[in-house]
């Protein structure tokens, strides 16, 4: 790949006229930057996997500008599915539906299933209605690194492989969609948790399944077990505490909740939510990680969250980015 100038602006013109003549560029959407090219132009989308090294095994995302939209890309709505548009889109929700020949096999990995959303984002709204085609976007990141939620994070990762990064700000629901498909009897599965929770499904379409880990062949981004991971060695823990007295010659990133007082002089640490709230946990969670990540500590210790509706899906990104605790103790010699 040649090296490239690559522009952070908010020219959104410019963008509508690179994507048209088959380039990629970086947009916001409400979750996490995307890496954006025409989903129906197969050189086009290649040019995503290229930048970011992702393998081609592991399918994308179409994003819409409205739910009307719909029927020009899949082939089948099921009535669960009708349900969910009309709770959760525009918004954080990815329906994986059996799409139309339209969409390439690049797109979806060669299945016969698309993964597609409508993000509420104002930026990728307006983009999206000036183009006459969707677009497909993973992260805007390199394959299995930190996603980013700032036009600044995808620079670090991408800078000279992409040629324009399209600012929006700062994303506030700060972690990926929920991804959902269904089954034959017309369940909804939940296949990657996200800003949408279980329980939010659950009121809108009653009782899920979930098939959330596939490293082989997975029907949606975001399954592999190994994902969103810092380059700084990063182990997920319940009372970091106990590992103090260990860890006292190294210097350590510890990532909380909450505030943690009288912490060691050699732990740096950073806390998701002042008042312990979720949603502001979700937004802060990979700008926290993007920052000690940068820090040249020897180990980061990632505490878990609360266990329960959006915490659920932070733990989540927390145990893909991580080693588990006993990695550590292994680590440690403990």
């Amino acid at each position: 790949m040649q090296p490239m100038k690559t522009e952070i602006s908010t020219d959104v013109q410019k963008a509508v006229e690179l994507l048209s003549a088959g380039e990629i560029v970086a947009i916001p959407t409400e979750t996490v930057y995307g890496l954006a090219a025409n989903a129906l132009d197969p050189d086009a989308v290649s040019k995503i996997f290229d930048a970011k090294e992702r393998p081609h095994f592991n399918p994308l995302i179409i994003h819409l500008s409205d739910a009307g939209l719909l029927n020009k890309y899949v082939s089948e709505i099921p009535p669960k599915a009708l349900d969910l548009i009309a709770k959760f889109w525009p918004g954080p929700l990815t329906l994986v539906l059996p799409k139309n020949k339209v969409i390439p096999d690049t797109v979806t990995a060669g299945k016969s299933t698309v993964a597609v959303r409508v993000p509420a984002h104002p930026v990728a709204q307006a983009l999206l209605k000036r183009l006459d085609f969707p677009l497909a976007a993973p992260s805007a990141n390199l394959f299995g690194q930190i996603s980013p939620t700032l036009a600044e994070h995808v620079k670090k990762g991408l800078d000279g492989r992409i040629c324009m990064i399209l600012d929006g700000g700062k994303c506030d629901q700060g972690i990926e969609s929920t991804i959902v498909a269904f089954d034959d009897d017309g369940t909804v599965v939940l296949l990657r948790p996200g800003s949408v929770t279980v329980q939010q499904l659950e009121n809108c379409a009653g009782k899920i399944r979930f098939r959330t880990v596939n490293n082989i062949d997975p029907e949606a981004p975001g399954m592999l077990d190994r994902h969103y991971a810092p380059t700084t060695p990063a182990f997920l823990v319940e009372d970091p505490v106990q590992y103090f007295e260990s860890l006292k010659s190294m210097k350590v990133g510890l990532l909380s909740f909450g505030p943690m007082d009288n912490l060691p002089a050699n732990i740096e640490g950073l806390f998701l939510s002042a008042i312990s709230d979720l949603q502001e946990a979700s937004a802060n969670l990979y700008e926290h990680l993007h920052l000690l990540d940068s820090l040249n500590c020897d180990i980061l210790l990632l505490v878990k969250l609360p266990d329960f509706e959006l915490g659920s899906s932070l733990n989540d990104r927390l145990k893909r980015a991580a080693l588990s605790e006993i990695e550590l103790k292994r680590h440690l010699l403990i």
